[in-house]
């Protein structure tokens, strides 16, 4: 049987600028990409937070444990967009006034995935946390890239008293955890209009929002720091995104 490679022409409904090479054109097309608005890579045209459910939550959980110098632990994936939501949430939480606050990577193998319980008795038992006595508990634990299923994870949590924060994009399962605060554009109820962010799309999203809050309670100035540029941690978002 002989076979033919025949040339798709372009649907009719796509709205490219004519400056968009027409190889690239059926590429995009492809990619369900019809329309030059979608190629806007501009900040301003960045979507906005507030539609994320629990968006107001996880901001006032972390503007408290700012305020009150509290203890934080991020507990991260091992994968690439596990790191990158680590190391975004590091940088722009110790940016923006955080000085207790440390992270913790389960190993898969010993520890399995996410905010396991055996992660919350390494986390109770051992410090993570930069400027605290050894024997310090976290007062607070943020996921990066997990937790939304993390159900036992999060009631052993808070039954040692830490109030938890989860920040994930997997599907939700059933049930949710019991957490203080959940930030997951895939939760049921979220309203966001993208369901494409990765963890570290996430997080970024939650510091923009922190950093919003603060501005509004003049935080920077009475703290005497700078407001942070949180477009210097773009590349992170870029590499986290891409490789998962």
């Amino acid at each position: 049987m002989n076979k033919i490679i025949k040339r798709r022409s372009l649907p009719d409904h796509i709205n490219l600028p004519d400056s968009v090479h027409p190889i690239l054109q059926r590429v995009l097309a492809a990619r369900d990409v019809n329309d030059a608005s979608e190629l806007a890579y501009g900040l301003e045209n960045l979507l906005p937070y507030t539609t994320l459910l629990g968006i107001e939550a996880a901001v006032n959980l972390l503007y408290d444990a700012l305020n009150q110098q509290a203890r934080i632990l991020i507990v991260a994936d091992f994968d690439a967009d596990g790191a990158t939501s680590c190391a975004t949430a590091m940088k722009a939480l110790r940016q923006m006034g955080a000085k207790k606050i440390g992270f913790l990577v389960p190993n898969r193998e010993k520890q399995g995935y996410g905010l396991s319980p055996e992660i919350v008795e390494i986390a109770y038992k051992d410090s993570f946390l930069a400027n605290t006595p050894s024997s310090d508990i976290p007062d607070l634990l943020i996921t990066v890239d997990n937790g939304i299923s993390s159900i036992k994870g999060v009631k052993a949590a808070k039954e040692k008293g830490m109030r938890v924060l989860v920040t994930d994009h997997h599907l939700q399962g059933k049930e949710k955890p019991d957490a203080d605060a959940i930030v997951n554009p895939n939760q049921e109820g979220d309203a966001f209009p993208s369901k494409n962010l990765c963890g570290v799309g996430v997080i970024f999203y939650v510091m923009m929002a922190l950093r919003a809050h603060l501005r509004e309670k003049g935080w920077f100035a009475k703290q005497g720091i700078p407001e942070p540029n949180l477009g210097n941690l773009l590349d992170l978002v870029a590499l986290g995104t891409v490789a998962d």
